[in-house]
């Protein structure tokens, strides 16, 4: 069988994942990967450029496989609970490879990687759901952009840590404070608390952040110059909330 063709690739390639996954990155040496792939060492130059392009094939397939995994996971009702399922899957897995989650998260290359964008995508039909109905303080981008940073950051953090000096509190502290900063109270989780209790401001804007998600569904009503009228007095609304929060303001 040729050396150059799609299947030599494949081997290499499977072979590079098995062995970053079993021993980390210093496992992955051309010597290593060309006897567990039966292939030449040229061969892996030929079909990755150098080792640095392999592992960055080897990074971008294991994420690949867990981004899938993520996409065929059955979502309930509660889309909050969903983004917390989806933050710990995202810790957890970048705990057990470290090595590649450090490859994507930690790269310059990131943002145009398939799967990071898949996964970027998967997050921000959550987040979608949670505009949708209702309790999201933020623009849909912005609690994006918030989640992505902080769940890459945590486990990055993690990984970087011996095992038995981690603190097993650090991810779901963090993970609880990001949720309450874009999200609003659902009054059924307090029991006894009316919705009156819940601030004004933070209602107008969660419904704002709905309508706005939704605006698009809206094309056959208003004329595209009403749209994006609308579409600013919702963003104004939106954002009004989390800037007297910022400030420490309390308006009657």
């Amino acid at each position: 069988m040729s050396e150059r063709t799609p299947e030599a690739r494949e081997r290499i390639l499977r072979a590079a994942v098995r062995l970053l996954a079993d021993g980390g990155r210093g496992a992955v040496t051309t010597r290593a990967v060309s006897a567990a792939a039966h292939v030449q060492p040229p061969t892996i130059y030929r079909q990755f450029g150098d080792m640095r392009g392999l592992l960055d094939a080897v990074a971008r397939e294991t994420l690949a496989a867990f981004v899938r995994g993520q996409a065929t996971l059955e979502l309930s009702e509660d889309p909050v609970a969903d983004l917390r399922r989806g933050w710990d899957m995202h810790v957890a897995f970048g705990l057990a490879h470290p090595d590649a989650f450090a490859l994507i998260y930690a790269g310059p290359e990131s943002a145009v990687s398939p799967s990071v964008q898949e996964g970027y995508a998967l997050l921000t039909g959550i987040i979608v759901r949670i505009a949708e109905a209702g309790r999201l303080r933020m623009d849909v981008d912005h609690a994006v952009r918030v989640i992505d940073a902080a769940a890459a950051g945590v486990t990055l953090t993690l990984a970087a840590t011996p095992h038995e000096e981690r603190d097993p509190r650090l991810s779901n502290t963090t993970r609880e404070a990001i949720i309450a900063a874009i999200t609003t109270v659902d009054p059924s989780e307090t029991p006894g608390r009316a919705p009156e209790t819940v601030q004004a401001e933070e209602r107008v804007a969660a419904h704002a952040v709905a309508l706005r998600t939704l605006l698009p569904d809206v094309s056959d009503t208003l004329s595209p110059s009403e749209r994006r009228l609308l579409g600013d007095w919702l963003d104004r609304l939106a954002g009004a909330s989390t800037i007297h929060r910022d400030r420490g303001e309390n308006r009657p």
